[in-house]
């Protein structure tokens, strides 16, 4: 698993250095970042869930679903509670972006190509999991961290995005075994095949943009980093190998713990007027912190799972 990983992220990393050339050459900027940004978000990923789906029913995939579920939601309390205890309120202005920089990942723009590429269509099918438990909580618990409160309407803004319909919609067709025409999956299947690519652009547009020498000297950045790529990751797969989880469930949800900081947390700060330029900081340092730190978890894991 560790070649794997270690393969993929190299030819990630390209991707990303070319975006990172593009930023800097003027060939494309942020208006552009964003459209590719809605793209995948709104377009790609569903894709690549639904088709994921599109496979026959197995009991076996059924028990590892429900399994990820539990692994996924007790992932998240492992990280929330870690992020509790190891970042402190007291003097920190930030220390709400600090906490959900270190609970949340980029479990859908990062961990879904590279899920897939070293685990195939069934570690997707399980990371739907991990990404529904995602989106629950860091609409509810992520939120109330960083405004202070609790919302219903919120809650239903997290639930209505759009990879949390494509996996309703997904499971719904594998539980009636319902199949797409073979026109209409076939062209589902070229705009998945572009989750990789755009995934990578974006990161590196978004690492383009960041102030390398601003962060380097902000060792807050080092600890909340440290926190969500080497100690939440370790911490999680104490809980798989304790309660041995079956191996490709058990993969999934430490390869998508191991992801840098989500990408949401810079959304979210913007929206409800946070420290922004603080999150996106975070996000480009562990995005590229994250293409040593991935190999080394999975490294590590290799001698457990």
């Amino acid at each position: 698993m560790f070649i794997l990983i270690f393969n993929q992220l190299i030819k990630m990393l390209f991707i990303l250095i070319l975006a990172f050339i593009c930023y800097r050459i003027k060939l494309l900027n942020q208006e552009g970042n964003r459209n590719l940004s809605n793209l995948l978000l709104m377009i790609v990923n569903p894709c690549l869930i639904i088709t994921t789906y599109q496979t026959d029913y197995d009991a076996k995939l059924v028990r590892g679903l429900l399994l990820a579920f539990v692994a996924a939601l007790a992932a998240h309390l492992i990280g929330i509670l870690i992020a509790r205890i190891s970042i402190r309120q007291n003097g920190n202005a930030d220390y709400a972006i600090d906490r959900f920089s270190s609970v949340y990942a980029n479990c859908g723009f990062m961990g879904i190509p590279l899920i897939y590429s070293v685990l195939g269509s069934e570690g997707v099918f399980y990371l739907t999991a991990y990404l529904t438990v995602f989106n629950i909580l860091s609409w509810t618990h992520g939120l109330a961290l960083l405004e202070g409160q609790f919302s219903l309407a919120r809650l239903k803004e997290g639930l209505t995005s759009p990879m949390v319909i494509g996996t309703a919609v997904g499971v719904l067709l594998f539980f009636l075994q319902i199949r797409l025409p073979e026109v209409l999956l076939d062209s589902m299947n070229y705009v998945s095949n572009m989750n990789t690519p755009l995934a990578m652009i974006i990161a590196g547009l978004s690492v383009a943009q960041a102030d390398f020498k601003k962060i380097f000297s902000n060792f807050q950045i080092y600890w909340v980093s440290i926190l969500k790529l080497i100690l939440f990751p370790l911490a999680v797969l104490l809980f798989l190998v304790g309660f041995k989880i079956e191996y490709t469930v058990a993969y999934t949800i430490l390869i998508a713990s191991a992801c840098p900081t989500a990408t949401t947390l810079t959304m979210m700060a913007i929206r409800f007027q946070k420290n922004y330029k603080y999150a996106s900081e975070i996000f480009a340092f562990s995005t590229v912190l994250s293409l040593v730190t991935i190999p080394f978890v999975t490294f590590i894991a290799g001698f457990f799972l």
